[in-house]
């Protein structure tokens, strides 16, 4: 569950490609333990923002801290050492389809760290099994579903036991039900391993399921013009672009 100490600090954050600006003067903090969502429409600069927090993309002005030791001011061995604290989930799962699901797995502990292969084949299995993949270890991606691809993933993120895990666009691509067991992933993460998420999306069902808290970037405007509990927003929100973002389900009705 969420605690009181502040575990990602971004302050005045502006990103830019070039001379065109995404956003600027983003300034919002994520607690330890706590599901935090980067919501907006689409072109608002999500995934950008994604980009900065997992070292991918350096801000043109402003910080990003993680435990309170700022990140792009730091040489690059603090930084890689940062960014191995981190776990990524990409929106299309990202393995190597000539690997199984366990190679998948296992790469990140035969590239980062000196574990024996037993040691590695144990850790693999048990991932796996947290993700609810236990049996599937010498599957290839291509022989399981896309709602498995993505626990898979999800499996190999968590393989150096990284204190942030980041989703991008998580349920994407998912039928109603693989992303309802995703999303209970997720939840079950955060309550079994304490550890701090981050999610990209723009899925209703997954922003209400899941967000302890959230930021609302604008891409018109080009910054965030709100910040706060999804429920909470949806009822004391009164700035028209949060509340057609978070009532389009019912125009559907």
């Amino acid at each position: 569950m969420p605690t009181s100490e502040t575990h990602i600090e971004v302050r005045d954050l502006t990103m830019a490609y070039g001379d065109r600006v995404i956003q600027r003067d983003l300034l919002f903090d994520v607690m330890r333990g706590q599901i935090f969502v980067i919501m907006g429409g689409s072109g608002c600069g999500k995934s950008t923002l994604l980009r900065h927090l997992i070292g991918l993309q350096a801000p043109v002005k402003g910080t990003v801290s993680y435990a309170g030791e700022p990140f792009w001011p730091a040489d690059e061995e603090v930084r890689i050492a940062q960014m191995r604290q981190m776990g990524i989930l990409y929106q299309s799962g990202a393995l190597w389809c000539s690997m199984t699901l366990a190679e998948n797995v296992a790469l990140p502990l035969e590239t980062y760290t000196k574990l024996s292969r037993s040691d590695i084949a144990e850790s693999v299995s048990l991932k796996l099994a947290l993700v609810g993949l236990a049996g599937f270890g010498e599957y290839y991606p291509s022989e399981i579903s896309g709602g498995m691809r993505k626990r898979a993933g999800l499996a190999r993120a968590m393989a150096l036991d990284p204190d942030i895990l980041f989703f991008d666009e998580p349920s994407a691509g998912l039928d109603p039900i693989s992303a309802k067991r995703l999303d209970d992933l997720i939840l079950e993460l955060r309550d079994g391993l304490g550890a701090t998420i981050v999610v990209v999306t723009h899925e209703l069902a997954s922003i209400f399921a899941i967000g302890d808290d959230s930021l609302f970037l604008d891409a018109e405007t080009k910054t965030q013009i709100a910040r706060g509990a999804p429920r909470e927003l949806l009822q004391t929100s009164d700035n028209s672009k949060v509340q057609e973002f978070l009532r389009r389900g019912e125009k559907r009705k």
